[in-house]
């Protein structure tokens, strides 16, 4: 009954920048396109997946994997190849914003991030106030190679922390304590004007008064974005079959509850309410990235499993690395290639909407899938979560309230046709 917690599309494709650098790379290869604010139905997100990763963690189902050597020329080849690909698909559109996922994509060269940038430009007219997102593991940080992302024309930074807790992080798996995130928090902070982290809360013997004060040092590094992610148990990973056998215990639904709670109310004392189930910001610093799967916006997705969705179809790239390699020597990447029809638009559209705190849009759900927002919805479960305090729904569109915020899964079910 809980908040869907992996970072949905971010992650992959959950998680979150403006405006470029001093460089402004891409706009020196492009005409300036209208301000985030005009996004029009020819805006498009460009998602990039490298899939690799120093050592697996034992929550982690995404799909990344651990190569003792890896073929970096090779891989920037592909890339490029899978990226040509998607562009002769969508011609005459506009990039509003990139986003570099994995895996552990800060473990790339920089050089490698930079050609990908250009040939980006090159493919599409994109904004010079594209917000261009790299991920990045502690581990991995050097001051020399973040200024090389910045130099690529990377203005913000998604900085995988998870914990403030070096018990917690041997706990997670993660290759880094806390002295080496908070390093690698403070080369982000001088490399980057927009900086994110992650942080896992709801971790097994965790309690509101440990939780309390972790978020409370987080909230004083003074960063734009944080995303706060309740720990799930995914099917395939370490931490399942732990689960499975008694070996490893969440809290309790009610100390859940009132984690949650207090994550609420404690980033929105300090400026940074949830705009998203799982994602906090000040006022104007929201992931454009994200805000384009959560409104169900056109993107494009390259390299090992990544998902796309442009005018009405979906796709999705071969997962294994191997597989794809080979797939994109032979013209594309792409495993997969589903039409969606407007039930199938409408459902995903409703999934991902209204986990946003503003909700549906219903004139931008209805230009976007082909389907009216009251058609999409059981029009019984709309008035009674409504009438239970948990929905509202108005001329303008449906949303969560407080109170439901808590329960979208649940919410959902109830609404879904």
């Amino acid at each position: 009954m809980f908040p869907v917690t992996v970072p949905l599309p971010e992650r992959e494709g959950l998680g979150v920048g403006l405006g470029l650098n001093s460089a402004d790379r891409p706009g020196a290869r492009s005409t300036p396109g209208p301000s985030r604010s005009g996004r029009g139905a020819d805006s498009l997100a460009i998602y990039v997946h490298w899939p690799f990763c120093v050592s697996k963690c034992p929550y982690c189902d995404f799909n990344s994997h651990v190569r003792a050597k890896i073929d970096e020329a090779g891989w920037r080849d592909a890339l490029l190849a899978d990226l040509a690909a998607e562009a002769a698909i969508t011609p005459g559109r506009r990039v509003h914003s990139i986003f570099f996922g994995g895996g552990t994509p800060s473990l790339m060269d920089p050089a490698t991030t930079a050609a990908i940038i250009d040939a980006v430009a090159g493919h599409w007219q994109v904004d010079r106030d594209a917000e261009i997102t790299l991920e990045a593991n502690p581990s991995s940080v050097e001051a020399a190679r973040f200024a090389g992302f910045a130099a690529a024309g990377v203005n913000r930074v998604s900085l995988g922390l998870q914990a403030l807790d070096d018990a917690a992080l041997k706990m997670l798996g993660r290759p880094h304590d806390v002295a080496q995130g908070l390093a690698a928090l403070d080369i982000a902070q001088a490399n980057f004007p927009r900086v994110s982290f992650d942080l896992i809360y709801d971790r097994p013997a965790h309690t509101v008064e440990a939780w309390q004060a972790e978020l409370k040092r987080a909230l004083s590094f003074g960063t734009e974005h944080l995303s706060l992610y309740q720990l799930t148990i995914e099917a395939g990973t370490r931490f399942a079959v732990l689960h499975a056998a008694g070996k490893l215990r969440t809290p309790d639904e009610e100390t859940s509850a009132d984690l949650f709670d207090l994550t609420q109310d404690m980033t929105e004392a300090a400026g940074l309410p949830a705009y998203e189930t799982s994602n906090h910001a000040r006022p104007g610093a929201a992931s454009r990235h994200n805000l384009s799967y959560w409104t169900y916006g056109d993107y494009v997705g390259v390299g090992p499993g990544a998902h796309g969705r442009r005018a009405l179809a979906s796709t999705v790239r071969h997962k294994k690395p191997e597989n794809w390699i080979d797939a994109v020597q032979g013209g594309s990447g792409i495993s997969i290639t589903d039409r969606l029809d407007p039930a199938v638009r409408a459902s995903e559209a409703l999934m991902m909407g209204l986990r946003l705190r503003s909700g549906i849009d219903r004139a931008q759900f209805e230009q976007r899938t082909g389907t009216a927002l009251d058609a999409a919805v059981d029009a019984a479960a709309v008035a009674h979560l409504t009438g239970l305090g948990l929905l509202e729904n108005d001329p303008t569109g449906l949303r969560l309230t407080r109170a439901g915020r808590p329960l979208v899964n649940a919410v959902l079910r109830d609404l879904a046709l």
